[in-house]
């Protein structure tokens, strides 16, 4: 596994994508998932140029911290229960699962200062998916901006594990539809000029459709330990 010679790959596909839909290839972040890594992985993962790196449990993202320290940008991009978000809250820099207000309340409350969050949209309606409806996406940022120490930067979903990319593409695009939505309420609180979206297997899609970060795990950094 040479994470360098992946890591330049996936940035050629970036910017060969973004040529070809008039974006700059500049706006789109890498976040390396290192679920399935160990920490040395992760500091190949750094070496090679990635600045982000993003945890789907608590108790991976505490140890890739206290064994790489404050270098990286540190994503938390899982399902967060509330009573763990006092286990992260103030050691990430952005929180890719907010889709819940008694989660809103908990991150607020624990927070030490303004956590940037993506509002998780369930845009495929699959049942065993989390994240808000489409259809309460607005109303959901708009009770938000009650609380203080919650900036929503932007949306976040999961498409499909499918070969139509058509069927993807209409959720990436729904995703971009429903930010513009947001954006154009101009809540101070939530510029919502992100979109988290695409993995390896369609972060293509993702950024012909306005992705600005891509999770990327097994396409990056490999699977050391198991799991899909």
């Amino acid at each position: 596994m040479n994470v360098q010679e992946n890591y330049r790959n996936i940035r050629s596909t970036i910017e060969k994508t973004c040529e070809q839909v008039g974006r700059n290839a500049n706006e789109v972040h890498v976040v390396a998932v290192t679920k399935y890594v160990s920490v040395q992985r992760a500091k190949e993962a750094l070496a090679a140029g990635v600045k982000h790196l993003g945890e789907n449990r608590d108790e991976g993202l505490i140890e890739k911290i206290e064994n790489i320290g404050e270098g990286p940008i540190w994503h938390f991009i899982g399902s967060l229960q509330t009573r763990k978000v006092k286990n992260i809250i103030n050691k990430v820099d952005y929180i890719h699962s907010l889709d819940r207000l008694s989660l809103a309340k908990e991150i607020d409350k624990r927070a030490q200062k303004p956590i940037k969050c993506f509002v998780q949209v369930n845009v495929s309606g699959e049942e065993a998916k989390h994240g808000c409806s489409p259809e309460d996406v607005v109303k959901f940022i708009q009770t938000l901006s009650e609380y203080p120490n919650i900036k929503i930067v932007g949306l976040m979903t999961m498409a499909p594990f499918t070969e139509d990319h058509d069927v993807i593409r209409g959720c990436f695009k729904r995703l971009k539809q429903l930010q513009q939505d947001v954006q154009a309420l101009q809540i101070p609180s939530a510029p919502c000029l992100e979109l988290s979206m695409g993995m390896s297997n369609d972060y293509e899609i993702a950024i012909e459709e306005g992705a600005t970060f891509i999770r990327i795990g097994t396409s990056l950094v490999g699977n050391e330990i198991g799991g899909v």
